[in-house]
């Protein structure tokens, strides 16, 4: 039950990433599904099973995403965690703090962060 993997074009050249790109070309036989590998399409989306789920581990678990404090209330312990990009730094650590309480892992730890809420512990 993985999930398909598509390459761009011409992934064999080294200036250009293995991430998927719409062939644009006139000529493009990919563009035009005459030859080539399979293309993105609707029909290959994740399967249901899939969705919303981080492989953690060996375990798949859910992913909740986190806006504020009261956010984590919600949380089982078994998810885990990822925290919106938009939060500052003093509600961050405040959300960090409580996860670690609560037993809940985060996934977008920032790095830059880590020292100051280890230093408040000492």
């Amino acid at each position: 039950m993985a999930r398909r993997r598509f390459r761009r074009q011409q992934f064999w050249l080294k200036r250009l990433g293995e991430k998927w790109r719409r062939p644009r070309g006139r000529q493009s036989k990919l563009r035009k599904e005459i030859a080539g590998r399979k293309r993105v399409k609707v029909g290959f989306g994740t399967p249901r099973a899939l969705r919303g789920k981080v492989l953690v581990g060996n375990e798949l678990r859910n992913v909740v995403y986190v806006r504020c404090l009261a956010d984590l209330a919600n949380v089982k312990p078994s998810d885990v965690v990822i925290v919106a990009s938009s939060i500052g730094k003093k509600k961050y650590l405040e959300i960090l703090k409580r996860a670690e309480e609560l037993g809940i892992k985060v996934l977008n730890r920032r790095k830059a962060l880590l020292h100051e809420l280890k230093g408040e512990e000492k």
